[in-house]
């Protein structure tokens, strides 16, 4: 998928969405030990804003980096990859 415009881009998870146009994101990543070579995860939580309100807690999104849009969200919703398949009660 290709990005519009200048921002870095990312796949994370949608984590909560009980706020109105905006959705909480996590990003996993792996990270090598330099000493012992263990691998070790590494997670970001981001605020991204959600236009439609189409996201759902576990589907997989790809997001980009933009203006900032409040005092926390600087992050947007470019595409949903993945469908979470359990139904979440509102």
């Amino acid at each position: 998928m290709k990005l519009t415009g200048k921002g870095k881009g990312q796949v994370g998870v949608v984590v909560r969405k009980k706020m109105v146009k905006t959705a909480i994101v996590r990003i996993d990543r792996l990270v090598r030990d330099p000493l012992y070579g263990k691998r070790t995860t590494r997670t970001k939580k981001r605020y991204v804003h959600d236009e439609h309100d189409s996201v759902q807690p576990g589907d997989t999104v790809l997001i980009q980096e933009t203006r900032p849009i409040s005092k926390l969200k600087r992050w947007k919703i470019v595409k949903v990859l993945q469908r979470s398949t359990v139904e979440v009660e509102v």
